[in-house]
Parts: C-alpha cells; sequence; structure tokens
C-alpha cells in the first residue's frame, strides 16, 4: 500500500500542470487591478462607478457561472469545458483590449468572468488524484493561485510602463492560449470523470449549507474581504500617484518589496493558528488590523514609504486571511459536505469582487479616496462582530478514502471501525460511492492503520 505522503507520478504531473493553469488564469484576471483606475481616467466615457463595474464584474459572472460549469464538465467532460471557459476570457481579453470605451470594456471583463473554469478544473484535479492525497492537491494548487496573486500586483504596473492597459488585456488573452496548451499538452486524461462531493458542488445540500450560521459567517467574510479588496484599489493608485506623487507605472518598486514582507510577516502568525491552536484570536485579530490598515488608508501621507508602510500591514492582514478562510470552510463543514461548502464559499468570494468594484467605484464618485476606505473600514468592523461570535473551530481536517463498494448493511460496521483508528474524529460512508469521508486530527492520526481500509489502485 502507497503512503498518503508519496504522490504518483500521473498526481504530480497533473498538480504542477492544473496549479500553472490556475496561476495563469489569475493573472490574467488580476494584471489591472494596480493600474486600471487610474487609467480609466484617461477614457471619454468615464466615471468612477463605471470605473468600478469595469473592475469587479468580472466576479457577478463568474460567481453565476462557476457551479453550472462544474455540473457541465460532469457531462461533457472536463478538458472540453475548460476549453469553452478559457475560450471565453480570451474572447473577453480581446474585447477589452480593442476599446477605449467603458461600456465595452465592462462587456470585455464580463466574458472574461463568464469563462468560469474554477470548479471544473477542481473536479479535473480530483479525477487525477487518489482520495489519499486529495487534500495535498488542492492544497499546492491553493498556494499558486496566492503567488500569481501578487505576481500580478507587480507585473501590473511594470508592463503597463510599456504596453498600456490595452496591451495588458492582450497578455490576458495570449496567457489563455497558454493555458489550453498547459491543458492538451501536460495535464493527463482522467481514465474516469465522476462527481467529487469533496470538491464540487451539489446542488442538493446548497440549502444545508446556507443554512448553516457557522458557515454563512465564513461566506460573508470572503465576501468582506473581496469587496474591500476591490473597493480598496479604486483608491490606493490614486492614493499613491496624486497624493505621494508615485507614478502608477513605478508602483511595481512598492508592491514588490510590500508582498514579500506580508508573507514573511504572515508566517509566524500561520503556524500559532495552526499549531498553538489560536486559529479563531489570529484570525478575528487578522480582521482588526485590516480594519486599522483601513484608518491607516484614509489617513493618507505624502510619503511612498509611509503608505507603505501600511499596505505591508493590510496584505498581511489580507494573506492572512485569505489562507485562513478556507482552511475554516474546511474545518466547520461536515466532510461530505465540503464541496458544496467551497462551491458557496468561491461564489461569494467572486461576488465579493463585484460589490467591491460597484461599491468602491461609487464611494471614490461621491466622497473621494477617503469615502472608500472609510466604507470598507465600516464592512469590517461588521464583519469583526460576526467572527467574535464565532465557535471555536474543530482542529480537524478532511480526508478522503476509497473503501470501495460495499452493501448498506455494512455501512454501520465501517464507520464503527474507521473512528476506531487513532486521529479519526468522525465518518460518513458513502456506500454508492465506496468513499468515507473522514474528520482526522493529522498530528494523532495513525495513518498507516487507517490506510489498511483503503482498496485505492489508482497508480
Amino acid at each position: 500500500m502507497q503512503h498518503k505522503e508519496s504522490w504518483s507520478k500521473l498526481e504530480m504531473q497533473a498538480g504542477y500542470s492544473l496549479a500553472m493553469i490556475y496561476a495563469v488564469r489569475m493573472l490574467g484576471l488580476f494584471m489591472i487591478l494596480p493600474v486600471f483606475a487610474v487609467y480609466a481616467e484617461s477614457l471619454p466615457d468615464y466615471t468612477p462607478l463605471l470605473a468600478g463595474l469595469a473592475l469587479g464584474i468580472y466576479g457577478l459572472t463568474q460567481g453565476l457561472f462557476q457551479i453550472p460549469f462544474g455540473i457541465l464538465s460532469d457531462k461533457f467532460g472536463r478538458k472540453p469545458v475548460i476549453t469553452a471557459g478559457l475560450l471565453i476570457f480570451i474572447l473577453g481579453s480581446l474585447l477589452a483590449a480593442s476599446s477605449e470605451n467603458l461600456y465595452v470594456i465592462i462587456i470585455g471583463r464580463a466574458l472574461q468572468g463568464a469563462g468560469a473554469i474554477a470548479s471544473a478544473l477542481m473536479a479535473l484535479a480530483a479525477d487525477l488524484s487518489r482520495e489519499e492525497n486529495r487534500l495535498k492537491m488542492m492544497s499546492f494548487i491553493g498556494v499558486s493561485i496566492g503567488f500569481a496573486f501578487a505576481l500580478a500586483m507587480v507585473l501590473g504596473p511594470l508592463l503597463n510602463r510599456y504596453i498600456g492597459v490595452s496591451g495588458l488585456f492582450l497578455v490576458m488573452a495570449v496567457l489563455g492560449v497558454v493555458s489550453i496548451f498547459i491543458l492538451f499538452i501536460l495535464v493527463p486524461d482522467p481514465e474516469n470523470s465522476i462527481f467529487h462531493r469533496d470538491t464540487q458542488a451539489m446542488p442538493t445540500q446548497v440549502s444545508k449549507v446556507l443554512t448553516d450560521s457557522q458557515l454563512l459567517r465564513l461566506d460573508f467574510g470572503i465576501f468582506t474581504l473581496h469587496t474591500v479588496l476591490m473597493a480598496s484599489y479604486m483608491a490606493i493608485p490614486h492614493l499613491l500617484q496624486n497624493q505621494a506623487d508615485f507614478h502608477v507605472d513605478e508602483h511595481w518598486k512598492l508592491y514588490l518589496p510590500v508582498f514579500l514582507l506580508s508573507v514573511v510577516f504572515m508566517i509566524p502568525f500561520i503556524i500559532k493558528a495552526e499549531k498553538k491552536r489560536r486559529m479563531k484570536q489570529v484570525f478575528v485579530g487578522a480582521i482588526g488590523t485590516l480594519i486599522l490598515a483601513e484608518f491607516g488608508l484614509f489617513i493618507g501621507g505624502d510619503s511612498v514609504w509611509q503608505i507603505g508602510v501600511v499596505l505591508v500591514v493590510y496584505f498581511t492582514a489580507f494573506n492572512l486571511l485569505e489562507a485562513s478562510l478556507p482552511s475554516l470552510v474546511a474545518k466547520m463543514s461536515p466532510a461530505d459536505r465540503k464541496g458544496t461548502a467551497m462551491g458557496v464559499y468561491s461564489s461569494s468570494q467572486f461576488l465579493g469582487a463585484f460589490a467591491g468594484g460597484s461599491l468602491g467605484g461609487y464611494s471614490y464618485q461621491h466622497w473621494g479616496s477617503e469615502g472608500v476606505f472609510l466604507v470598507c473600514a465600516a464592512g469590517l468592523m461588521i464583519w469583526l462582530l460576526l467572527a467574535i461570535s464565532m465557535k471555536n473551530p474543530r482542529y480537524v481536517s478532511t480526508y478522503l478514502l476509497n473503501v470501495g463498494k460495499i452493501a448498506p448493511d455494512q455501512v454501520n460496521q465501517m464507520v464503527i471501525q474507521l473512528v476506531a483508528v487513532q486521529g479519526v474524529a468522525e465518518a460518513t460512508v458513502v456506500p454508492e460511492e465506496g468513499i468515507a469521508y473522514l474528520k482526522v486530527e493529522m498530528n494523532a492520526l495513525d495513518e498507516a492503520k487507517l490506510l489498511e481500509y483503503s482498496v485505492n489502485k489508482l497508480d
């Protein structure tokens, strides 16, 4: 029996190639974030509200279509649906690149988001990984997404200096083409594509997830976090250029050290949250820190260094929350509803991006940069109150085990055997799937004993 920590060649190839597609697409979506608010002012039909809509509308279409794309991939296959999504993304990028009309750019950005391939990619990752290695696969992809976001914030201003925002949209189209090549050249073809309730949303479970007050707190949290991010970036580029006299093309020189330092400062808190079991305290503290950062941006400053220090604080808290929220969803959702919980969570994130662009544009139009930061701080305060009332999470992870097809009358006995294994806190066995959905304490888990119940044969 192969140990969980050993990836097969197939899983390793799948993990790296799918992470590349995630990263490349994320890079394409976010490169305009640090420069678009300033660029949009030069367009003839500019209003801050329209600029905000252009920045965030991808979130509306992505939030609406990501679960349907996952369902379609079950019916028509992963790669055809992912390819269709990438072609829609390319079309939107080319449309936005071809116009200096904000209404056309809004349509282009909406199309970029409509190519909502995230759920189909997750399903493909699940097809290509053994249940026992699924968590490792998803964590690897998650790290690539965070890296791509940071890289986009640096590359956006740097490339804007030479090719402008229209050129950035063209680069996005090229990245979409690159993703299609990666998909067909590097990503393995799965032997079977089946529904995975640990990574895909199950429509019949959505109502149960939406009535879970603890999960709703987390959904509101990711909604608020991305609302604040997108809204803030209707004002931060103006703050740097107009108040600190730091041209937008030079902003990459600030973002590079800001993101490097924020990652360094974040790591001790991640360790404290997980190893010292202080997740709720660290989580609530990060929200409070983000509120302070918004007030720091409200106060502003005429020095790049002053604003830079505030941005280090901002992105340390932001990155910490971005990493903590999906971990909390995994801990608080029943093991057999994790896919549905993550689907609702992801839709909340994308809808937050749309709300943030719209709210940021409206606030900037009526109250300027200071109004944007105060509105963001107010939203974060509401989230803080909800987070304080959140239950302490259980320090468990979702773990899947392929136990093979078993008769329904054997399910109870299998559950008894699994929960008797050291470190297994909860077990749900779905006999028709032959999968056991477990909640385990990884530090205490007797994995060798647990794997004795696995019949997984994927090489």
